[in-house]
């Protein structure tokens, strides 16, 4: 179960020792975790000691806490957290395991002696665990807005923009995705712009619309021709290293360090031959984490440019409980694709995150006119036993398979790979 407020959190970080690095907070809808890996991956290349925590995890429960761009092996991990939650049962605060898990992260920055930590928050801003860090800011980050989680932030995309403001901190810059500013599609900045600006006033903390074309330096975009969501989401990682180092840096520098970035479950192709019957080819197959319609937005986006043209798509989709699987779906699927419903495994340190029944999506994939033939319903049978139907039902070896719709899902695709090619890590 989540539950947000400061007060468990706050009680349980005055028990650790006064951090002695410094932290930018990065908070938004879409982004977030492309902006910290940028981010990180700037500092680093800039000679400063850094580190960075990010949630969910992606394979295994202590990769979600980074030091100098190397996750930190399990041994420090479980380490840190026997300390923490010592100090938290000592205390009787009975912190949740999301606050467990951000002191444990907390902790590790302290004991690496990294100068930065870069920390993402984990759901909405103002009353995240993650907000009651006692770390000095050096600037805020707030990435794309857009509806998700609505049932504890609020039903409109204002009231969600309220709680992301909320880790704005007094005469402390904070960066904004320029389309928080300009808009998209959805349409969100007519009431989110007034929101952090409102908000920025209050708080005395400056805001810097974060456009590509302003911030960053002459010829990067077309070095790196980024999908556009990148290309923004660089934009404000940028200008918050600018900040951090109050230094810039030309082109050539920005482009080496980002053609080196690689953020799992972000569009992420993949070889899923590992995973198939002998005799089967492997077709491409793309890996990506949206699990709001803004993201899926932006999959469907890349789909269509990139690996629709000529081609059918099969979705292998998977989801939390709660989430409107209609508005997802209805922005994916064309007609002609074909639909795996599945779900994803129990995910570690996170017990109350529950999949949705897979027999829902494949209902609304059939009142979106998928055909019955086209359905399948995979259900615990798992990732496998979809990619089987997925591939041995193309007409063409070059149909290309989407695993999409959760972050845990892609969770569990990496660590199904992990375990077919024999390997420890990511």
């Amino acid at each position: 179960m989540i539950e947000l407020g400061l007060g468990r959190i706050s009680r349980l970080l005055q028990l650790a020792p006064p951090p002695t690095w410094r932290a930018i907070h990065v908070a938004g809808t879409n982004g977030k975790g492309s902006v910290c890996a940028y981010l990180s991956a700037l500092l680093h290349a800039r000679g400063v000691s850094c580190g960075r925590f990010t949630s969910p995890h992606m394979v295994d429960r202590w990769d979600c806490v980074v030091v100098d761009e190397r996750a930190v092996d399990k041994a420090a991990f479980l380490d840190a957290e026997q300390a923490v939650r010592r100090r938290d049962r000592d205390a009787a605060i009975g912190a949740t395991e999301f606050e467990l898990l951000a002191a444990t992260a907390f902790e590790l920055f302290q004991r690496s002696r990294v100068a930065v930590a870069v920390i993402e928050a984990g759901l909405g801003g103002a009353l995240d665990a993650t907000t009651a860090m006692t770390a000095d800011r050096v600037a805020t980050v707030i990435a794309r807005i857009g509806l998700d989680h609505q049932t504890m932030l609020g039903t409109t995309t204002a009231a969600i923009a309220a709680h992301k403001a909320g880790i704005m901190r007094p005469g402390v810059p904070c960066v904004v995705n320029i389309a928080n500013r300009d808009g998209d599609s959805s349409g969100t900045s007519d009431s989110v712009r007034p929101v952090l600006e409102a908000h920025a006033r209050t708080t005395t903390a400056s805001l810097l619309w974060a456009d590509p074309l302003s911030v960053l330096p002459p010829g990067v975009t077309d070095a790196l021709a980024l999908e556009p969501h990148q290309l923004s989401n660089l934009a404000c990682a940028y200008a918050a290293f600018r900040i951090a180092i109050q230094a810039d840096h030309d082109a050539d520098f920005l482009t080496s360090v980002v053609r080196q970035v690689s953020w799992p479950g972000r569009l992420q192709r993949l070889d899923i031959a590992p995973l198939l019957s002998t005799g089967l080819s492997a077709p491409p197959a793309l890996l990506d984490g949206a699990h709001n319609a803004q993201s899926a937005e932006v999959l469907a986006a890349y789909v269509d440019r990139h690996l629709r043209p000529g081609h059918r798509v099969t979705w292998l989709i998977a989801a939390s409980r709660g989430k409107d699987l209609d508005s997802m779906l209805r922005l994916l699927l064309r007609p002609g694709d074909r639909v795996a419903a599945l779900v994803f495994g129990p995910v570690d340190g996170m017990p109350w995150v529950r999949p949705a029944d897979p027999q829902s999506i494949l209902n609304c994939a059939a009142s979106l006119g998928v055909a019955p033939e086209d359905r399948f319903l995979s259900g615990s049978s798992g990732l496998t036993a979809s990619l089987q139907w997925a591939v041995s039902g193309n007409r063409d070896s070059t149909d290309p398979v989407v695993i999409a719709g959760s972050l845990y899902l892609v969770s569990d695709t990496l660590r199904l790979l992990r375990q077919a090619s024999g390997k420890t890590g990511l």
